[in-house]
């Protein structure tokens, strides 16, 4: 009875296989509507169409995309939001770029918006997957380890939302990891969304901030003047308010 398995919640390998498979379907599928359905670009603006890596590709890329955003609105927030939810499913570096991309193109309410929830979507697919195949696989070649963490999440499943919330504002653990881990040590899923999708709106703000900082920076020929000069010194001491945060928050939960 190989194929029924247990996963933690009695779903089969087929249904786990099926479900990741859908996920993979469905994802590839919308990025494949967004290319179809995007409008002709010139051809000299179709080399910096593509995920960014870095603020200089985001600020390319949203000169592009700013030109057809008034025309072709819904397409190209549409691009954004199918983008940043893949790269945050399968944990594909960009989605930084894309928060730089965001603060670029829209204004703050709407960018933040988009950024957390796309991030907090984006995370509970890539929590879907592990949970259908990873957990899987840690039942069954760490399970002591498995059972040692579940049974700790079971005891402080009261402040779960809070640690999920301090994971995602501090830079304690890769984002990726966390997606990963928490189905495998039984976090549940409401908590996780609801913590990431305010747990990453710190750190999305000075990513958006940073995008409007380079949309003002490319729009004018003045280059950096004092008010934009002080508000980067501001983020920059406001980046650091995290690592502070960590290890007070970290005493108050250990």
């Amino acid at each position: 009875m190989a194929d029924k398995t247990d996963t933690g919640v009695g779903v089969s390998t087929r249904t786990a296989v099926v479900a990741v498979g859908l996920i993979f379907l469905l994802s590839t599928s919308a990025l494949a509507y967004i290319y179809f359905s995007f409008p002709q670009l010139e051809p000299e603006e179709k080399k910096y169409v593509k995920i960014p890596y870095n603020a200089e590709d985001a600020k390319h890329l949203g000169q592009v995309l700013d030109r057809y955003k008034d025309k072709y609105y819904f397409q190209v927030l549409l691009a954004i939001f199918v983008s940043y939810i893949f790269l945050q499913t399968f944990a594909i570096p960009g989605s930084i770029s894309l928060s730089i991309l965001s603060g670029f193109l829209y204004p703050f309410p709407l960018a933040i918006t988009l950024v957390c929830f796309c991030s907090a979507t984006g995370a509970s697919l890539c929590y879907l997957i592990s949970f259908f195949l990873g957990k899987r696989l840690v039942s069954r070649y760490f399970p002591d380890k498995a059972e040692k963490y579940s049974a700790l999440v079971k005891r402080h499943k009261d402040n779960l939302f809070n640690y999920i919330l301090f994971l995602r504002v501090t830079p304690f653990l890769p984002n990726w990891f966390i997606n990963i881990a928490a189905p495998v040590i039984n976090v549940p899923i409401r908590p996780f969304w609801l913590g990431t999708f305010l747990g990453v709106a710190p750190p999305s703000f000075l990513a958006i901030q940073a995008g409007k900082t380079l949309n003002q920076l490319s729009s004018t020929s003045t280059g950096l003047t004092l008010s934009t000069a002080g508000l980067l010194a501001v983020f920059a001491v406001l980046s650091l308010l995290p690592v502070f945060l960590k290890n007070r928050l970290k005493k108050k939960f250990d």
